[in-house]
């Protein structure tokens, strides 16, 4: 019972062998093996690939598209940008509110799904420090690389758990493309280069190049372009950034062709989007006679506090990266902000 690993292919069983496993990632001193981690990937890639049409309706080329329709009747986690914090994960996913059941309980017994709106790699500002170390290793080559072996090793960490979660729990839990999600630093086709404490992007794709090789990075390219880009709940909606402009279902669908999509659910800043491109988005895909105006929530650019709420329109930012903050959506419940995004204490257990 357990993860069986036949040629890095996982087969998920049960929580308690799950649990085990995404509490070793966490421990592990050392980054991703090469074999596995290109195993672990490459299944990800076939569970995104054959999402049912259900909740993930297909684009022209029968590929799953960039929208997602969430259950309706389900209570609804929506966490923000997570940027290697493997601590902030792992203590959503344990835990164990006042009926004594932990998040994953919830998802097997489908009591629950979850939302993430992106960004899994890239350590922000706790690790300013460290990225000025690792760019003076990405200036040698990597000869020595101590600093982006830390790096790698809670970056690739956080996206090893998001996979495992997502193999055990295809319908259940989702991980939307953020504009961190581009492994190879490109510009291009809705994405852009990324720098901010030293040359991020770049590094991070040299390293993974090096010590994990071309065909990893190609493989894991796909991954990023096979996410989702939007969630669709009863009375909500999700993306990474607020959305540039209005877009319909048709085009968010069809994402793999319209690259101004992607680049407009990932990449815009606060105070960029088109007047009313919230509203409009609100308007379109919830229905208004049943949940009032509705919220739109994102993550992107980080705030102060437990959120940035904008009445007017609805938009709703969470990302606080020195906070463990989540919106928790319960099923049939008005959405009051002030009570339902929450700051949950950091606890993980050692086994």
């Amino acid at each position: 019972m357990g993860w069986r690993v036949t040629s890095t292919i996982f087969r998920y069983q049960n929580i308690t062998e799950l649990r085990s496993r995404l509490l070793e990632i966490h421990q592990r001193a050392t980054p991703p093996e090469k074999l596995h981690f290109h195993g672990l990937v490459m299944q990800s890639n076939q569970v995104l690939l054959s999402e049912s049409p259900t909740y993930r309706p297909p684009d022209s080329n029968k590929n799953p598209g960039g929208l997602l329709k969430l259950q309706p009747d389900t209570t609804t986690l929506i966490l923000p940008d997570l940027h290697a914090r493997m601590d902030y994960f792992l203590s959503v996913m344990l835990y164990v509110d006042r009926t004594g059941c932990s998040n994953l309980e919830k998802l097997e017994a489908g009591e629950l799904q979850i939302v993430c709106v992106g960004d899994g790699v890239h350590a922000e500002g706790r690790a300013k420090d460290r990225w000025r170390l690792a760019y003076t290793e990405y200036e040698g080559q990597f000869d020595t690389h101590t600093a982006m072996d830390e790096e790698i090793r809670e970056s690739f960490g956080l996206m090893e758990m998001v996979m495992l979660m997502k193999l055990a729990f295809p319908n259940l839990f989702h991980f939307l493309k953020g504009n961190h999600e581009n492994i190879t630093n490109q510009t291009g086709n809705g994405n852009f280069a990324f720098g901010k404490y030293a040359r991020e992007g770049e590094m991070f794709a040299e390293y993974t190049r090096k010590f994990y090789g071309q065909a990893f990075i190609t493989l894991y390219a796909e991954f990023e372009r096979n996410l989702p880009l939007f969630a669709v709940g009863d009375k909500f909606l999700v993306s990474h950034s607020e959305p540039f402009s209005f877009y319909n279902e048709k085009l968010i669908i069809n994402y793999r062709s319209h690259p101004e999509i992607v680049q407009g659910l990932t990449w815009t800043d606060n105070g960029m989007a088109q007047q009313g491109s919230v509203e409009k988005m609100l308007k379109n895909y919830l229905a208004q006679e049943k949940v009032g105006p509705g919220h739109y929530f994102a993550g992107h650019r980080a705030i102060n506090g437990r959120y940035r709420f904008l009445p007017d329109s609805g938009f709703v930012q969470i990302h606080n990266p020195d906070r463990s903050i989540l919106a928790i959506l319960k099923r049939h419940e008005t959405i009051d902000v002030d009570i339902d995004i929450r700051e949950i204490p950091i606890n993980v257990p050692d086994k």
